[in-house]
């Protein structure tokens, strides 16, 4: 009996209709937003999950969305406003914007009746930058089912040491200077910026009671400088069960910021957790 495993397992050639990758796109604020959506082999509905990755967007999941797919969830990868070709300008709160409305816009019924998508049933998985807008879109939208943060970036207790600090504002600005490339209608100052003026409101400790009742996954990465445990994890971690979020699991892998060399752990921890919370159907 061969036991199906989504990490190394292909769907099997009889299942109709086959497993598809179309390209999507989101009007948001006048702009199309570029996305790519896993869709699983079978009729569905397939439950759904948004990726939102990081900044500048290097990374960008695809061995996730892959997984999830083979795994029976239909999954997507976008850019944002002004990354990577997309037009508008870049923002982090063009981030939060477009976030909010790509989550919106996978459940909207014409939409979900092409993909074949179950409108009932939406996670929100994030890395980095993104593991801090999955979290808010979460917080702001009650209906999504479940939400991942992997080395999530907490906006708001950076800008406190930013206001605070003016050699660590220094930092701030240089280094989101040098990941401009992709980008365009920003710079380091304005993001610096815009972080400090949103302040405690994108804090994510502040979050934990309106993710109180619905299944959090926090990962944590022991050998970051960009996102450190001890500064953006566990603060977080000790709100939530503090709080508390009945359903938070969490972890701390021994890897760096892309969890480069975790990618297999990562994705398995991930199906675990959406598999209890959000199962797909067989």
């Amino acid at each position: 009996m061969t036991t199906f495993d989504p990490l190394v397992t292909d769907p099997a050639p009889e299942v109709a209709p086959a497993a598809s990758t179309p390209a999507v796109t989101f009007d948001s604020a006048g702009a199309a937003l570029l996305g790519v959506l896993h869709l699983p082999a079978g009729s569905g509905p397939h439950p759904v999950v948004v990726l939102l990755h990081g900044f500048p967007g290097n990374e960008r999941n695809f061995d996730l969305a892959q997984a999830l797919r083979r795994a029976g969830y239909a999954s997507l990868v976008f850019h944002y406003r002004g990354s990577w070709g997309v037009g508008g300008s870049w923002s982090w709160g063009h981030v939060l914007e477009d976030a909010a409305r790509v989550v919106s816009a996978v459940r909207e019924p014409e939409f979900a009746a092409v993909h074949r998508l179950d409108t009932t049933r939406t996670a929100v998985v994030g890395h980095s930058l993104g593991g801090f807008a999955a979290l808010m879109t979460a917080a702001a939208d009650a209906s999504i089912t479940a939400v991942a943060s992997v080395a999530g970036f907490d906006f708001g207790r950076v800008a406190a040491g930013c206001r605070a600090d003016p050699a660590l504002r220094a930092s701030y600005v240089e280094m989101f200077d040098g990941e401009l490339a992709p980008l365009r209608g920003t710079g380091g100052e304005a993001l610096v910026a815009e972080m400090e003026a949103a302040g405690d409101a994108w804090r994510l400790t502040g979050l934990a009671p309106r993710l109180a009742e619905r299944p959090v996954l926090l990962i944590g990465t022991g050998r970051d400088a960009v996102t450190p445990a001890p500064v953006h994890h566990e603060p977080v971690v000790d709100a939530y069960e503090a709080h508390p979020v009945r359903r938070l699991e969490h972890h701390v892998f021994a890897t760096d910021h892309a969890l480069s060399d975790h990618r297999v752990r990562l994705a398995r921890t991930l199906l675990d957790f959406l598999g209890r919370h959000l199962p797909p159907g067989r």
